[in-house]
């Protein structure tokens, strides 16, 4: 069996770009690569640009590792920027032709293949699903669901960086959905000077890399500003290229928001009609894309595969809370794994923590692992130390740091505002038999399936109730780990991933 991955980014990006969904698909490549009847192909699109030329084409990735270097591709100079918010609301997003006869031949070059499978459709115009269905009927066109770029332009339902989207209202809050954004061509030229950079042999992180890109693009831009005052060429503005003013927004998108309607009514309707299945990475999101449009009977559950699955194996669940020394009050280890942001409910977390009353407080400790804020935020983390009885914090962490970050942690949080698909977070403390304290939002609140361990997303009140009960031994984990969902293992994966590949 043949079989061609897509994801806007390579999966092994030198920049760590793609988040959870770069790791799942590492970890795919590896996991079926140790299977003899299948052979895997990978693309990207969206991020690799030409300084000069504008004109799409593919090639054979001339960056990064050399880590199967001879199956990984990518498309330069794709129609549609990636991430979805370089090209917020264009048009290029439902059609590029020229992208299009790109991924076409590259199709035919590579192949033939006997399946598709898209773990996104960011960097790619959705026509691109009736091409390839109208070339090779045979081919089965597989689509994962990770997050919710067919529905939302801004891929996660969350408005105007700071609030879960709860009524789209026929496209009109997409109309200043997002409060920044950037010259497409700008964004363009950036992405050429690392993409020069990186074909030239340069690795970013590395000294010449960074400041090579820096003053390259800060020159880069001011040139572009004074060649166009010089030849008194206004500054042309696409719909992906718009700023926050409202009135430049207006003056290209009709305020009743039609362009954002159409666009969600054209990707669901081409998933439906040309993709064979869409993989739902938890219930959550088989019913949120459901609620959409995506046709029941397409859309199945499948819980990603993860390498950290065999810790389950290896774990055990342990007493919380802790017993304490003689004399003293039981305590808690939190930990909070990812990143400083809004909509992963980090800030709703420290508000949280800040707040807890003291008789509480003294008892708790917490484990931040997430790269720095900034300076606010930081002092905010050192000053909990003098609310709560220890704060341990670390500046990220690699997969080789989970074991030692995680071994005086207690009760797992995912605090998220959005409705987080599947976190990779959840399922790496899940799998260490860690009990996961979680919003009622997204998927990770399934793998305990404890109502008990649930609270309502951004609710203080609710989020103290459960720390308390926490504290007082109110929470039954016998029954919670008697009806937890075991991680699923990359073998595991595989072979559901067959058998959807073969039906």
């Amino acid at each position: 069996m043949r079989a061609l991955y897509y994801n806007w980014v390579d999966y092994l990006d030198d920049e760590g770009r793609g988040g959870g969904v770069s790791v799942y698909q590492r970890n795919l490549m590896q996991a079926l690569g140790q299977c003899p009847e299948t052979e895997l192909t990978f693309f990207s699109s969206g991020v690799s640009y030409d300084l000069v030329s504008r004109a799409p084409r593919w090639e054979r990735v001339r960056h990064g590792p050399d880590q199967d270097r001879d199956r990984r591709y990518e498309i330069v100079n794709s129609g549609v920027l990636a991430p979805a918010h370089h090209s917020y609301g264009d048009p290029a997003q439902l059609s590029h032709p020229a992208t299009e006869e790109v991924v076409y031949d590259l199709i035919d070059a590579t192949g033939p293949y006997d399946v598709l499978h898209l773990n996104n459709l960011e960097g790619l115009p959705v026509s691109v699903l009736e091409g390839v269905k109208a070339r090779w009927p045979e081919m089965r066109i597989v689509l994962s669901l990770h997050n919710y770029y067919p529905f939302c332009s801004q891929v996660n339902f969350w408005h105007q960086e700071r609030m879960s989207c709860v009524d789209f209202d026929d496209g009109r809050n997409c109309v200043h959905c997002l409060p920044e954004r950037h010259e497409t061509r700008n964004l363009q030229l950036a992405a050429g000077l690392s993409y020069r950079l990186k074909a030239a042999g340069l690795r970013p992180g590395s000294w010449v890399f960074d400041v090579l890109l820096f003053w390259s693009l800060r020159f880069g831009a001011h040139g572009a500003r004074m060649l166009r005052r010089l030849r008194g060429v206004p500054r042309r503005v696409r719909l992906s290229a718009i700023g926050s003013n409202p009135g430049e927004l207006q003056a290209l998108l009709p305020p009743d928001g039609s362009p954002f309607l159409a666009r969600r009514a054209q990707m669901v309707a081409t998933i439906n009609t040309f993709c064979d299945v869409v993989l739902c990475v938890s219930d959550a999101v088989r019913r949120l894309a459901v609620g959409h449009g995506i046709d029941p009977t397409l859309a199945q559950t499948s819980y990603i595969g993860t390498r950290e699955a065999e810790r389950f194996e290896k774990t055990s669940p342990r007493a919380i809370p802790k017993a304490p020394p003689q004399g003293s009050e039981p305590e808690l280890t939190l930990g909070y794994l990812g990143y400083m942001r809004r909509d992963k409910g980090f800030y709703f977390l420290l508000q949280a923590l800040e707040t807890l009353p003291a008789p509480l407080a003294r008892r708790v400790r917490v484990v931040i692992a997430a790269r720095r804020g900034d300076k606010t935020t930081m002092g905010r983390v050192a000053a909990l130390g003098k609310h709560l009885a220890e704060v341990d914090y670390a500046n990220g962490y690699g997969h080789d740091d989970l074991d030692q970050l995680l071994d005086q942690v207690d009760v797992g949080l995912i605090p998220v505002l959005w409705h987080d698909n599947l976190p990779q977070v959840a399922l790496e403390m899940h799998a260490r038999h860690i009990p996961l304290l979680c919003a009622d939002m997204g998927g990770a609140q399934e793998l305990g399936n404890c109502p008990e361990m649930v609270f309502p997303a951004g609710d203080i009140a609710a989020f103290h109730a459960r720390i308390e009960a926490l504290l007082e031994g109110a929470v039954d984990f016998d029954s919670y780990w008697q009806g937890a969902r075991p991680p699923v293992n990359m073998a595991e994966h595989r072979e559901a991933l067959l058998q959807y590949y073969k039906a």
